[in-house]
């Protein structure tokens, strides 16, 4: 989810700030929680600032150190499809990836190939109109 613009957050804590209010009548007002409000009054209170925290991540790969074995896996097997590398990387390691981890790793590391395909190729005719 999104966080509150800025200038509605200023808005909420500049409405309790004026008094002659409680906090549940500001949530009702701005239609957000009690707790958002007690939020933004603590966060102005300590910091003097009413912008957002800057978002965490997330967790790491289970791939993540293992950036030169993997290179060296997809150069072997430049032809492997996202699955044939999460089973060689499970035989190989034991450890299991799902096939979106496995292609988040290695595009983050750039190296994704195209796939050649060989179809058969059919010929193609041309109409070629004669004017008169």
């Amino acid at each position: 989810m999104k966080p509150y613009s800025l200038d509605m957050r200023q808005k909420i804590v500049d409405t309790y700030e004026a008094g002659n209010t409680s906090i549940r009548q500001v949530a009702e007002r701005f239609q957000v929680s009690k707790s958002t409000v007690q939020a933004l009054l603590k966060r102005k209170k300590e910091t003097g600032r009413l912008l957002p925290s800057q978002a965490k991540g997330g967790k790491p790969s289970l791939l993540f150190g293992h950036e030169q074995q993997i290179e060296e896996m997809v150069a072997q097997y430049p032809d492997y499809t996202l699955a044939e590398y999460c089973e060689y990387w499970h035989e190989k390691t034991g450890v299991w990836l799902s096939e979106s981890a496995m292609c988040r790793f290695l595009k983050k590391q750039q190296l994704t190939l195209k796939k050649k395909h060989y179809a058969a190729v059919k010929p193609i005719k041309k109409l070629i109109k004669i004017s008169e």
